[in-house]
């Protein structure tokens, strides 16, 4: 049996049966070894790309079956759908290859009884793939793209209402596409002209960020655990659009900075950085596991003035009242901006989730807001998209807190924008979709 789709099998499953992260389960089984290169690289696509397809790859499975999927044993749905996957996006997979190792994963994991089923389901789909063609017409139009584009379709329907179709579209296809590794240069340690010629050096070809001064693009790179300049506090790994927050807290040098929701640390180090490492950073979090992250990232960059507490972050206002020059709210959200990044997350979003966190979102602003000294700056971001979350959270905390005024997030920014309220968005911005928003206590 083939060891490469096996150990993908393991990763899948656990990711659908026991809820664990992709890039996480992926990483893990990696680094056991044994794999080549090229086994390496089809097991990352043939994971990423089976649990991505979600839905889309069920769908076409329940046209050939004659019962419901949900009375599949869960190891054999994921080798169902790992070998759909192979026969219709994986264009190298001979269709033979992946209907008989599907069989022998069967075998392996189920029974004689499966594994003929399995084989039934997987030689019908190679003899009449129309019985699995998407539909079409007008009336189709949301099912149609939300297949296509492996969307959860209230997602899709919901972003057409907003966007219009064409650009929901667009959207769609952003999500699909591979992220690029961004870095950030640690500017305690070098700029980010040096962090280049550094990368280059090493072979890898990079470019600067157009939105973030200390921004670098890198286009191709292997394992980040062999990137040295990472592992010597040079940089650190951070989206171009999450570097934009830390320029409009604008943080200096000496001044008490609060950062409520901090973990994994990136916007907490970068206004480390831009404090020249002087002055006190509170970096707080509900979990130790992820202050641990925190505070990792602040000793790999040669970073002593973060503190990490472990608090909730709707009692940050008690320890701090009234205290902070700058006080940073990086909410927990739906995540919506940033699809692309983790193949699992859209399958794990609900439009019961959006109705949830705005809620939570408005009280950690609250309790937030209180730490903040008068003139001191309080500054809300997400990375989502949805403006139950961004602006109609701004607007709710403002219609009682009378003592904040908003002040223009757009003109803040190294690139200024015009929108008071930044929104940033996958499709049109061609980043991370980011929300950042500016208030001040008079």
């Amino acid at each position: 049996m083939d060891k490469a789709r096996e150990r993908a099998l393991k990763i899948i499953n656990a990711v659908h049966e026991q809820e664990a992260y992709a890039n996480v389960a992926l990483a893990k089984e990696l680094r056991k070894g044994g794999l080549s290169d090229m086994d390496r690289r089809f097991v990352t696509e043939l994971v990423y790309g089976t649990i991505k397809a979600g839905e889309t790859l069920d769908w076409i499975i329940r046209k050939y079956i004659n019962r419901p999927l949900s009375k599949v044993s869960p190891i054999i749905r994921d080798i169902l759908r790992m070998g759909v996957y192979q026969l219709k996006y994986m264009d190298k997979v001979p269709a033979s290859a992946a209907c008989n190792e599907s069989v022998e994963l069967a075998k392996r994991f189920g029974h004689a009884g499966v594994a003929k089923f399995v084989n039934g389901v997987m030689r019908t789909m190679v003899r009449e793939p129309e019985k699995g063609a998407f539909p079409e017409g007008k009336g189709n139009a949301t099912v149609q793209l939300a297949l296509t584009e492996q969307h959860p379709e209230w997602l899709v329907r919901r972003w057409i209402k907003e966007f219009g179709y064409d650009e929901a579209a667009k959207l769609c296809a952003f999500d699909n596409e591979q992220a690029p590794l961004s870095l950030r240069a640690n500017t305690l340690r070098t700029n980010r002209s040096e962090l280049m010629l550094q990368l280059v050096s090493l072979g890898i070809d990079c470019q600067q960020s157009e939105l973030a001064p200390e921004g670098v693009i890198v286009k191709s790179h292997g394992s980040l655990d062999d990137l040295q300049v990472l592992q010597d506090g040079y940089c650190q790994v951070q989206d171009e659009s999450s570097m934009l927050v830390a320029h409009v807290v604008d943080p200096q040098p000496g001044e008490l900075v609060l950062d409520v929701c901090s973990a994994p640390g990136g916007k907490t180090t970068h206004m480390a950085a831009m404090m020249e490492n002087r002055g006190r950073i509170v970096a707080c979090d509900v979990y130790d596991h992820k202050l641990e992250r925190v505070r990792s990232n602040a000793e790999r960059l040669g970073i002593t003035i973060i503190d990490p507490l472990l608090m909730d972050a709707r009692e940050i206002w008690q320890e701090f009242p009234q205290q902070a020059d700058r006080v940073l709210v990086d909410a927990p959200c739906s995540g919506l901006g940033v699809l692309r990044r983790k193949p699992d997350s859209r399958w794990r979003k609900s439009p019961e989730l959006l109705k949830e966190l705005p809620k939570l979102q408005l009280e950690i602003l609250r309790s937030a807001a209180a730490a903040v000294k008068p003139g001191g700056l309080l500054v809300y971001s997400t990375c989502t998209i949805a403006p139950e979350e961004n602006q109609d959270v701004v607007k709710a905390f403002l219609e009682k807190a009378k003592e904040f005024t908003l002040e223009h997030a757009g003109e803040r920014l190294p690139v200024p924008r015009e929108d008071e309220m930044v929104q940033l968005y996958p499709q049109r911005d061609g980043t991370d979709g980011f929300f950042i928003a500016c208030m001040r206590r008079k």
